[in-house]
């Protein structure tokens, strides 16, 4: 199998060292082979940006459009292979893969008007006969540091609104999920893109990290918390735009007044669907005593009726989990948690199947308390826990007990108490009887705490980040 190489400045470029891309649903079934970039090819990638900036930055507006639109057409004609390649190397299920192919085909199609749009203002100056020009320019060169769980649509939401405003990239994906992430690019790449704009390298973020951070003009970083938060120190100590977007210990609170069907099915699919690979997965269920008893009995029969399996087969509702590191971390927070005296209520078992992989039951635990680590710790998988309270006021009090602030929900009936909610709920978003996880790509998206640093990203917000504002002033000549 011959390895496929990095995109820098137009060529693909290939390295002696190589990884493989292995399949979570069956370890034995290599997707691919990828050349690993070292220090050599990092420093290239950024040097073909700036060289590339000098005038991209001057394109116009109709140049960018065409780019992102003719990726978006072929990612959308392409949704189905694309969406099984996905599924195959992360362990979304089959649907899940494609729904995310067709997210990230409509990002670079909604960024691609974008471009077309005018972000700026002539104003009157307080100073008779004085005209005011306010201006958005491009940054720079990009650095865009990329996660393994949302592998074409997070490069996609970052990527196109760089390319919209005139920027250029240099884009470290995820090594665990490669196949996305070349694709991507190689489709931006015969998509009308000069050499140079967009380049992609497989480094190790320990390589890659500290170049781009010195080397870029901004970086924009999806991860973890600790791994963020070293990336925003290291930027903001360099003077550089940074942008991170890190972890959540999301709450979902259900009242004593809940459609109780809805709120297992809001807290299912938060909790589990994506085997719980989303950084707005609701892990913490904060449930009133009124409806503690029914809620907890429903949700466990429905989450021991997940389906798990082989991403890819017809039926499977939950695949497995994306690797032996997170199957551990996984493992590990429930051992802790019973340990703690959580009781499990349904999974906290591997499974097996007919191949090997790393297949873990959705788990749902009762009995915890606010100051668990079950309820601290981002767990990054399949694993929920309940906290009973009293009452709305206790609800949010729990809910806010958290150092992060990504996403929060609420299942109630009663609009002053969904309106209470939104109100206090210290979180970036938050949803009245839905899914903590699932928001649209035009709209802005990101959370508080430690849980984000810098400006939102997503839909119109994205020109925030990506651009600098410049202010004119002009007598008429």
């Amino acid at each position: 199998m011959s390895a496929k190489g990095n995109l820098i400045n137009g060529e693909w470029v290939f390295t002696d060292k190589t990884f493989n891309d292995i399949n979570p649903s069956d370890t034995n079934d290599i997707i691919g082979t990828y050349s690993t970039a070292g220090e050599a090819e990092v420093k290239a990638a950024i040097a073909a940006a700036k060289d590339a900036f000098q005038t991209w930055q001057y394109s116009t507006p109709q140049q960018r459009f065409d780019v992102l639109d003719n990726a978006g057409t072929e990612i959308l004609a392409r949704k189905a292979e694309l969406g099984a390649l996905l599924s195959r190397e992360e362990g979304k299920t089959l649907p899940e893969g494609v729904g995310e192919v067709t997210r990230a085909g409509h990002i670079l199609k909604y960024f691609a008007g974008e471009a077309l749009r005018a972000h700026g203002q002539v104003l009157d100056s307080v100073r008779p006969g004085v005209k005011v020009e306010i201006t958005r320019e491009p940054v720079g060169v990009i650095g865009l540091i990329c996660p393994w769980n949302f592998p074409i649509a997070i490069p996609a939401w970052k990527i196109a609104p760089a390319i919209a405003f005139g920027n250029t990239v240099v884009f470290k994906p995820a090594e665990l999920t490669p196949g996305c992430a070349w694709e991507l690019s190689d489709i931006l790449n015969r998509a009308g893109l000069p050499k140079g704009v967009l380049n992609m390298v497989f480094a190790r973020g320990s390589v890659a990290g500290p170049l781009m951070i010195d080397g870029c003009d901004a970086i924009s970083f999806t991860g973890s918390v600790p791994t963020g938060t070293r990336v925003r120190d290291q930027a903001v100590a360099k003077g550089k735009r940074v942008q991170c977007e890190m972890g959540g210990k999301n709450p979902v609170v259900v009242l004593d007044d809940a459609d109780l069907d809805n709120a297992v099915n809001s807290v299912l699919n938060s909790s589990f669907f994506s085997s719980g690979h989303r950084c707005t997965a609701s892990s913490r269920i904060i449930v009133t005593e009124g409806i503690a008893d029914r809620f907890v009995e429903a949700l466990g029969k429905a989450t021991a009726a997940i389906k798990v399996g082989d991403s890819r087969a017809d039926g499977v509702q939950m695949g497995p989990i994306a690797s032996q590191e997170q199957l551990d971390i996984a493992r590990d927070a429930v051992a802790k948690a019973k340990a703690e005296g959580g009781v499990v209520v349904a999974g906290g078992e591997d499974l097996t199947f007919g191949t090997p992989g790393y297949y873990y039951a959705p788990t749902l635990i009762d009995k915890t308390t606010a100051d668990m680590a079950i309820n601290k710790e981002e767990v990054f998988g399949p694993v929920a826990s309940v906290i009973r309270v009293k009452d709305l006021d206790e609800a949010i009090a729990v809910a806010n007990d958290t150092e992060m602030g990504l996403s929060a929900g609420i299942c109630t009936k009663s609009l002053k108490s969904a309106e209470t909610f939104k109100r206090k709920i210290q979180s970036g978003m938050v949803m009245v009887n839905l899914p903590t996880a699932g928001v649209d790509y035009h709209v802005p998206f990101g959370g508080r705490k430690a849980s984000s640093f810098g400006p939102r990203e997503q839909g119109a917000y994205a020109v925030e980040f990506y651009t600098i504002v410049k202010t004119a002033y002009q007598l008429p000549l």
